[in-house]
């Protein structure tokens, strides 16, 4: 099986490499830092499973995972975060993740969630309360996102400390398209301020404090 690693920290996509590579019929065919180089890279390559990093810069792995999806729904994501966050974990599986895996977990498991994920079987780490996944199975306790895809990206960009300006360089947009779409986010959630953003941004899995 193809797979893509993804995470902003080289030494960590090249330990798992390594553990993956061992296995003869997996085999990695491309590697990004980013949520957008992810997208480019599987128009490319056509992957059958991503290992996806939740806290990224730029674009995190829940909205980059949601617009994998929506274009290759066949392809078969595994979030991996430092975070057990009920948030982070609905967030991926909201998006359309079929695994999340802890990062201090062990080589095994990677595998085992690799193996699993193919055979179209969900997998949460088993460090983490089963019964989520049981929630998640069955579409319980899942709340609706009040944004929209793009409203997101620039949250999180907002949330990163991004001017107007730089947002729009980034995601190809004039500065005043920016503000509308920040002004429309802080009427859809009830917030006025940056701080109160980031703290919101936070919470809902869209960035997180170690960016």
């Amino acid at each position: 099986m193809n797979i893509i690693l993804v995470d902003d920290h080289k030494l960590l996509r090249d330990g798992l490499k390594n553990i993956i590579e061992l296995k003869s019929n997996m085999h990695i065919i491309g590697e990004a830092s980013n949520g957008r180089e992810v997208i480019k890279l599987c128009n490319k390559l056509n992957p059958d499973v991503i290992i996806m990093d939740v806290s990224m810069p730029g674009l995190n792995g829940i909205e980059a995972t949601t617009q994998i999806i929506k274009h290759h729904p066949e392809i078969k994501i595994i979030g991996l975060s430092m975070y057990s966050s009920k948030q982070f974990i609905q967030g991926m599986f909201r998006a359309g993740a079929f695994g999340y895996l802890l990062k201090d977990g062990g080589s095994l498991e990677l595998v085992t969630a690799i193996c699993k994920v193919v055979e179209n079987r969900k997998y949460l780490s088993k460090d983490i309360d089963q019964e989520l996944l049981l929630q998640l199975k069955k579409g319980d306790n899942i709340e609706s996102t009040e944004l929209s895809s793009r409203e997101k990206e620039v949250l999180q960009l907002l949330a990163e400390g991004k001017s107007s300006k730089e947002i729009g360089e980034i995601l190809f947009l004039s500065s005043k398209t920016v503000d509308v779409h920040r002004n429309n986010i802080m009427k859809k959630i009830d917030l006025h301020s940056i701080p109160e953003l980031t703290k919101y941004a936070i919470k809902k899995g869209l960035t997180s404090l170690d960016i």
